[in-house]
């Protein structure tokens, strides 16, 4: 069973609107440019395809329509591009889906030796209005030593947007994009270059690429983290955040070096007085709640989750941790937290009926069980 969704991330960023958006931006500097065909064009098989499917179709039908030399092509539309984006800002700045499709032109036609120079600086423009993270991963592919060193020069370009391709394009496991064939030791050096950035932008890119190479090389993951640290390059509260966000897999694996990075590596000194649930039996579409109450002997910090082992269907038991909260409590403090867990449909994950069993862990280790029914 799936959840239905009134909503469509696909329809939010192409559609028509957005599409007359980036024709008539080609038409004002290339009159020629066939606005009404390219728009039917495109618009037409867009009820039967997905998000990057709709991307690569724009990037098609913008071959059609553009004049046939590369060269020539590229340079309309880096000239229809719309004014950067705000360098003012540091965060959240992604920019308009819609120019997705212009990346993928340069990779779909310029990732070629004759035009390597003049592609890669093509998608450093583009960048500065769309991410161009993921076309970036062709050229690194194809021609991983000069994209490499491009990207380095990347990490000190004064526009944010730049410089957080640089780590982007080379994570490791990058979502919705071609894997590598690079060691995810090669792109070190452009994470040294950054990890000191003084923008969220990039520092949350650093932290996401380090949280990609701590599911192949955990040890490595703390050694950068705590070199770092010690540097002082960056501000103790930047550091603090990149830390937290690069670790975030391994504290959800109980990872002893992350837990003590972290500062949860201290056995706990602890009481558990309540850890009961008021809904032992819960129908899809409902919650199951339980509540905690945490008795501490002396000031410490916790880091409380659960264990979600959900029921066995004759393969692998499937399983999942869930945060609460982190703590610092005094000597003698008590405190009581409430937990919701909805237990709705959901697009990513089938609900199954039966047992559930919840393990309280704290600081990585097990402090009691429950279960409930789902029914």
């Amino acid at each position: 069973m799936k959840a239905k969704t009134s909503f469509s991330l696909k329809d939010q960023l192409f559609n028509a609107k957005k599409v007359d958006y980036l024709a008539n931006l080609i038409q004002r500097v290339f009159p020629a440019f066939e606005t009404k065909k390219f728009r039917n064009d495109v618009i037409a098989p867009f009820p039967s395809l997905e998000l990057k499917a709709r991307i690569a179709h724009i990037t098609n039908c913008l071959e059609i329509y553009l004049p046939d030399d590369y060269i020539v092509a590229l340079e309309t539309l880096l000239r229809a591009l719309p004014p950067e984006l705000d360098p003012n800002k540091t965060d959240d700045d992604f920019g308009d889906f819609i120019f997705a499709p212009l990346s993928f032109f340069v990779a779909t036609h310029g990732c070629t030796e004759e035009y390597l120079n003049i592609s890669l600086n093509a998608l450093k423009t583009i960048t500065k209005r769309f991410s161009a993270e993921d076309a970036i991963r062709y050229f690194l592919n194809a021609f991983p030593d000069q994209t490499l060193d491009f990207l380095l020069d990347c990490t000190t370009d004064e526009n944010y947007h730049v410089r957080r391709l640089a780590s982007e394009g080379t994570r490791p496991k990058l979502p919705w994009s071609q894997k590598l064939s690079l060691n995810y030791r090669q792109p070190l050096p452009i994470l040294e270059n950054l990890y000191a950035d003084n923008t969220r932008y990039v520092t949350r890119s650093v932290a996401n690429h380090l949280n990609d190479i701590s599911k192949l090389d955990a040890p490595l993951v703390i050694q950068l983290l705590q070199k770092w640290q010690s540097s002082k390059e960056q501000s103790a509260e930047e550091m603090a955040f990149i830390t937290k966000h690069s670790v975030r897999t391994l504290l959800k694996q109980n990872h002893p070096d992350a837990l003590q990075l972290m500062g949860f590596g201290a056995t706990p000194e602890i009481e558990i007085t309540e850890f009961s649930t008021s809904t032992p039996k819960v129908r899809i579409g409902e919650s199951f709640l339980f509540s905690i109450t945490i008795y501490s002997h002396k000031p410490q910090k916790l880091l409380i989750d659960y264990l979600m082992k959900y029921p066995n269907t004759g393969k692998k038991q499937s399983q999942k941790v869930f945060k609460i909260k982190q703590l610092e409590l005094v000597e003698n403090e008590s405190v009581t937290l409430q937990k919701t867990h909805p237990m709705r449909l959901m697009t990513t994950r089938r609900q199954t009926l039966g047992k559930h069993d919840i393990t309280l862990h704290i600081n990585g280790q097990a402090f009691g069980n429950l279960s409930f029914e789902l029914i």
